[in-house]
């Protein structure tokens, strides 16, 4: 993984990025000490980190294991929250314990969930958060840099796959749950995805109806792209805790298929 920079490669669906520079009078090294600073304890860790702009924080909640070391790297995986665009300070916190830290206790990994406070996952501000926080985590924590994986619900499940199709050289894999993502240029062309998802959608998705899902899905897969898509009965897409047991099943995909 390489170090943490000022400049990020921000990207969007029709276009092939352009260099941002992030405005504000904080320099690198003074988040790098904040974020070296802070106190990681095994379990759930609430924290604000003041971020290059001077008075704007990133919000952000990191599950520990309690057995990292040098010597025992862990996993780390990026859950990125539904309802991005109009989300409340807590949005990362709030679906945590009803299927996050059981959804994924088998990999006793690191788990960092951003805030993306009024913004999609996608927009720059959003881009370089997720970036620069992951660049930090593995130069920081005790990290096996080769399993790095996404999740993400609903507008997450959307960032899950954003990251996945413009950022995959940071990612070993990605699940998306409750999606939809049209990964489609503006020249009517879909790329191939170049790290394998899991994708799970329930059939009874009221906001994401699955046959458009699906038929995203389909147009990746027939790009080249590596997707296991599973579609379950029975939870709408506001009963989010429901996605407890196929978050397991993904887990187990990652352990015996990806990892």
């Amino acid at each position: 993984m390489s170090a943490i920079t000022l400049t990020i490669v921000s990207c969007s669906k029709d276009s092939g990025g352009n260099d941002f520079d992030i405005p504000g009078t904080r320099t690198q090294a003074q988040v790098t000490a904040d974020f070296e600073a802070l106190d990681i304890q095994p379990g759930i860790n609430d924290f604000s980190l003041e971020n290059l702009t001077e008075g704007s924080f990133w919000n952000f909640r990191v599950i520990a294991p309690d057995d990292a070391s040098e010597s025992n790297r862990r996993p780390l995986v990026i859950d990125l929250h539904g309802g991005s665009g109009n989300s409340s300070s807590t949005a990362h916190q709030s679906m945590t314990d009803c299927y996050v830290r059981p959804g994924l206790d088998a990999l006793n990994a690191y788990v960092l969930s951003p805030n993306s406070g009024a913004g999609e996952w996608y927009d720059i501000n959003n881009q370089n958060q997720v970036l620069i926080l992951l660049q930090l985590a593995t130069s920081t924590w005790h990290i096996d840099t080769s399993k790095i994986l996404l999740t993400g619900y609903s507008n997450g499940g959307n960032g899950a796959w954003f990251f996945a199709d413009f950022y995959p050289q940071f990612f070993s894999a990605g699940i998306a749950m409750a999606s939809s993502y049209d990964s489609e240029r503006s020249d009517g062309s879909v790329p191939k995805i170049n790290i394998p998802l899991y994708v799970i959608h329930s059939n009874d998705d009221e906001v994401f109806p699955v046959a458009i899902t699906e038929g995203f899905v389909d147009d990746s897969v027939n790009a080249g792209s590596d997707i296991v898509f599973v579609k379950v009965d029975g939870p709408t897409h506001s009963q989010v805790c429901d996605f407890d047991t196929h978050l397991e099943d993904a887990v187990d995909w990652v352990l015996n298929e990806v990892w």
